[in-house]
């Protein structure tokens, strides 16, 4: 992939405890789209230090307050600074950077608000079982609380028009922003699509990941949160 300038989109990179990582995925992002922020969520490794090494703006919590979170402060920033596309990344290696510009295509050709990428519909996600049923009964539970049709819920990697990510709010600091994030759509009647997107699950990947159990409280977190509203 040649290097293209798009000053209109930045890329947000939420991170906690990811030096091992974020610097690789920095800097693979950063050869295509040269607007990178990570949002260093706490960390007490060097994934501030990997991250501005490799090119990206840092941005930096003194505490671990959650994905959310962190998700909220980059692209608060990234709307302040001027971007016309923000996309979301996760910062542990399982997204791919190719996947970026079908995921930007129907935002700059007018045809949605919000792209959402769906490893179920990419055959190449080597999702593990367990993990795949847990996200399965996510979806039910995202059609019938929200109302939105997806095949894919707790995706980190989206797009948002500038229009659209300066409208859905997101007020779940933890994990369950991601539900909140598809409520939101369906309440603002934002126009989104799915694409295919493939997650690579490597060992660390693996384990650095959500507990299933975690499915629990973001449930509860999310209805909680939806009662509030």
């Amino acid at each position: 992939m040649k290097p293209t300038s798009q000053p209109s989109l930045c890329v947000v990179i939420p991170a906690f405890n990811e030096g091992r990582s974020v610097g690789n995925v920095v800097g693979k992002v950063k050869e295509v789209y040269p607007h990178v922020v990570v949002v260093d969520d706490g960390s007490n490794d060097d994934t501030a230090l990997q991250s501005r090494a490799a090119g990206a703006v840092v941005l930096s919590h003194i505490l671990n307050r959650g994905q959310g979170a962190a998700l909220k402060t980059g692209i608060d920033y990234a709307l302040g600074a001027g971007a016309q596309i923000v996309v979301t990344f996760d910062s542990d290696g399982q997204h791919q950077v190719e996947d970026i510009a079908p995921m930007i295509a129907p935002i700059l050709g007018g045809a949605a608000d919000v792209a959402l990428g769906s490893r179920f519909r990419s055959p190449e996600s080597n999702v593990p079982p367990l993990r795949k049923f847990i996200l399965k009964c996510g979806i039910v539970f995202t059609r019938l609380v929200s109302r939105i049709h997806v095949t894919d819920t707790h995706n980190g990697l989206r797009a948002f028009s500038r229009d659209a990510a300066s409208r859905i709010e997101i007020r779940q600091d933890r994990m369950a922003h991601a539900s909140e994030i598809l409520d939101e759509i369906g309440r603002l009647k934002l126009r989104y699509c799915e694409v295919p997107v493939r997650v690579v699950y490597s060992d660390y990947a693996v384990k650095k990941g959500q507990r299933s159990s975690a499915a629990f409280r973001i449930i509860w977190d999310f209805l909680i949160g939806k009662w509030e509203r």
